[in-house]
């Protein structure tokens, strides 16, 4: 009965983990992984010892790339895998921990900005793109010759964006390239005028254009999903590209394009739902989604200040990969704010999951703050620092005798009036740690202590100074499934 439902307790004990089988052909190493550019860097920074950082989808050629890299640099290499965060970042604590003096990183990245410095370099794949096909299904898209396009792929096909250029060129006069923001070599003198980068890309605009005058035609994906939960790094453009703007997809096998206008606007309306969602929200969990990502420690600092301001209760967890387990143990915060890198907040969340929504660092700027949005086109953001002090679109919190505080707002979820913010920022000019409050108000020192008092169960008593004190003794011996003293039963 016992192996009909379950494995027998002494296979789950005695069972080995293999690593998955090789997954691309020896021949094709040096191409798929680039590995003759890997190996000019490794000699350019001149380092001994060197972290390979790996997606868990291409583990299986972990060990062969490491195997020829070692041979050919005679540098000792370290395999990082199961990262504690999100795949995209850069394992900064993982390569430290190895004593690495640099890192190299396979698959799809956010290239955001390190926590701390240290010499990377990004391999983003080389996927087949058919040009013909992507050709031809742009030209159906876009007849008018003039009509101004910026050309944007997923990073594993960033490498045919200028072939599929050239083809495009002779009769599209107003056509935009745009190409992933690696880290620049040390030296490297930037063109004038300097590109604009946002969205993990530069756009070499001409001077006098702006990104918001451009279509868009994205060359990645399958072209098989009909649904709202795209791939992050698509997520990304869809919600911070122009509304009024084309937006179309071709999937780079096929050639089949998507137009994208009418996800784009599923993926805003669950946003501005998230927006009511923290609204609503009396407890905010802020959920530290990364620590390698430069500047989090302020984003915390700048959250937790919002949400007082808002007069919200906020908590901090680091837990590593936000689960549905891990958030049900606190059931009582409202709403979790991830941060965390930008395609990291924007990951595909199975629908009903989560016994709380999880929110992008954005949604509760917009709830908490209302002075945002700044004045002009604000595209939705996805990293925390473009909400940071120094960004073009942050926004300060107003005054505390602003009327902006004070103006009536009505919850879109519940139908009922949203109160005031009971207490200001602590480092509002004028404010005090202690305020006034109406008689017969109850202060809630702890919403998650309130919370406790109201359940009918919390957790065993300890019953102090009333257990008689016994020695110890031997408990129950082998693992839950089957203890020793169970028999066969």
């Amino acid at each position: 009965m016992e192996s009909t439902f379950c494995s027998p307790a002494e296979a789950a004990l005695q069972r080995e983990a293999d690593a998955a089988g090789l997954l691309t052909p020896h021949e094709d190493l040096d191409r798929v992984y680039e590995l003759e550019r890997v190996v000019g860097f490794l000699r350019d920074v001149g380092c001994q010892r060197v972290a390979l950082q790996f997606p868990d989808g291409l583990l299986g050629d972990a060990g062969a790339v490491a195997a020829r890299l070692e041979e050919v640099t005679g540098s000792k290499m370290f395999i990082l895998g199961d990262t504690s965060y999100g795949s995209c970042c850069v394992d900064v604590l993982g390569a430290e921990q190895a004593g690495a003096q640099a890192l190299v990183h396979f698959g799809p990245a956010c290239l955001s900005p390190l926590a701390r410095p240290l010499p990377v370099t990004f391999v983003l794949g080389q996927r087949s793109v058919a040009l013909e096909l992507c050709a031809k299904a742009f030209e159906a898209l876009y007849p008018d010759p003039t009509a101004p396009v910026v050309l944007l792929s997923e990073p594993a096909c960033s490498h045919a964006l200028e072939a599929l250029a050239t083809l495009l060129y002779p009769r599209y006069l107003d056509l935009l390239v745009s190409s992933p923001a690696l880290p620049l070599p040390t030296g490297f003198l930037i063109s004038e005028p300097e590109p604009l980068e946002c969205f993990g890309r530069r756009f070499p605009l001409a001077p006098g254009r702006c990104l918001e005058e451009y279509g868009a035609f994205y060359v990645g994906g399958s072209g098989a999903s009909s649904g709202p939960d795209l791939d992050p790094d698509l997520s990304r453009l869809l919600l911070g590209w122009a509304p009024g703007q084309p937006f179309y997809s071709c999937c780079p096998d096929t050639g089949r394009s998507q137009d994208e206008t009418a996800r784009a606007g599923q993926l805003r309306a669950r946003r501005y739902y998230l927006v009511e969602r923290a609204r609503d929200a009396h407890v905010v969990g802020l959920l530290a989604g990364t620590l390698g990502v430069a500047r989090y420690r302020e984003a915390l600092a700048h959250f937790r200040n919002l949400t007082q301001a808002a007069g919200k209760r906020s908590y901090v967890f680091a837990l590593g990969r936000p689960t549905p387990t891990k958030l049900a143990n606190f059931p009582e915060v409202d709403v979790f704010v991830l941060l965390a890198c930008p395609l990291g907040v924007l990951a595909p969340q199975p629908s009903g999951s989560f016994f709380r929504p999880v929110l992008a660092p954005c949604e509760l700027e917009v709830a908490c703050n209302p002075a945002w949005p700044p004045p002009g086109l604000a595209p939705y953001l996805t990293h925390y620092a473009d909400l940071l002090p120094g960004s073009p679109f942050h926004v300060p919190l107003p005054p505390p005798d602003s009327e902006l505080w004070d103006m009536p707002d009505v919850s879109l979820i519940t139908g009922d009036l949203r109160p005031a913010p009971a207490w200001k920022p602590s480092n509002a000019p004028g404010c005090s740690a202690l305020t006034s409050r109406p008689q017969l108000e109850l202060a809630e020192s702890s919403p998650a202590a309130l919370f406790l008092s109201s359940r009918t169960w919390q957790g065993l008593e300890p019953h102090l100074g009333q257990t008689p004190v016994t020695g110890a003794v031997s408990g129950r011996r082998g693992i839950a499934i089957a203890y020793e003293d169970e028999g066969n039963s």
